[in-house]
């Protein structure tokens, strides 16, 4: 397992996963942490820069150039690979595996040689410490790069997660991950949400998190939504994704526990 070791953090922190291919949204956060006053060498990713959206190679590009840690997600471990999907965890033949279909073709035949090569150097994990606290950082799971975990799944199931880390890495107080798409704290853990689409509650901004003296604060993410849907209806990718970025929800809820859905149907 690779892990990046931060070191000391002093100062406030941003975290960030998923921007998916969204250059409108990675390049508003880059303008949020100037603004912020928070440096490159304190911006943390938990992976997932390339997904949905029509601009893999550029959000890639800036992510790397503009943030101090990116952690690997599961679609950068597959690219790097030559995977032939983008192993997300999506039930075979689901709504969001036939989606992904589409995207992640698009996103294989845009990265290039050179840039599979940086995915593929990119840490499995980090570790830092920041207020007194050790934090972790993965993409979903330890074990598992592709696991989803809600905020309402049960204590032993974090717990399982920490105990992984702490078998792979060494014990934390804290796990930051990301993977799932919505942003929320928990006792020991943070989910730092993504910014490349809205987190399913029908609002159109990302969510990041930001570390103030080891306080966790969700944050929203505005950016010009119009803008990135028009450039992947350029792109040919209209297949669901595109129309979220505008409505704020998802093209399925088959990913979702059933408490988190708008329709008990999924």
């Amino acid at each position: 397992m690779r892990v990046a070791d931060l070191g000391e953090i002093d100062g406030s922190i941003l975290l960030f996963g998923g921007p998916y291919s969204n250059l409108h949204a990675m390049r508003a956060l880059v303008d949020v942490a100037e603004r912020l006053g928070i440096p490159k060498d304190r911006r943390i990713c938990t992976g997932d820069v390339i997904a949905y959206a029509a601009a893999p190679v550029e959000t890639a590009e800036l992510a790397l150039a503009e943030t101090g840690c990116v952690v690997a997600g599961n679609v950068e471990r597959q690219l790097a690979d030559g995977a032939g999907d983008c192993g997300c965890g999506f039930d075979e033949g689901g709504v969001c595996d036939l989606l992904s279909r589409s995207w992640y073709p698009f996103a294989d035949g845009a990265v290039g040689p050179e840039l599979r090569s940086v995915l593929a150097r990119l840490p499995d994990a980090a570790v830092f410490r920041h207020a007194g606290t050790r934090y972790g950082v993965i993409h979903g799971g330890v074990r598992d790069i592709s696991r989803f975990l809600w905020p309402g799944d049960s204590a032993e199931a974090f717990a399982d997660e920490r105990e992984a880390f702490a078998e792979a890495v060494g014990r934390v107080d804290v796990i930051v991950a990301g993977h799932s798409g919505l942003a929320f704290t928990r006792p020991e853990w943070i989910n730092a949400g993504v910014i490349g689409v809205p987190p399913h509650d029908g609002r159109l901004d990302g969510r990041f998190v930001t570390l103030e003296g080891g306080r966790a604060v969700i944050h929203r993410l505005d950016y010009d939504a119009d803008a990135a849907r028009k450039s992947m209806i350029e792109a040919g990718l209209t297949q669901g994704y595109h129309d979220s970025l505008v409505t704020g929800y998802w093209p399925s809820e088959g990913v979702l526990p059933r408490r988190l859905r708008r329709f008990s149907g999924g």
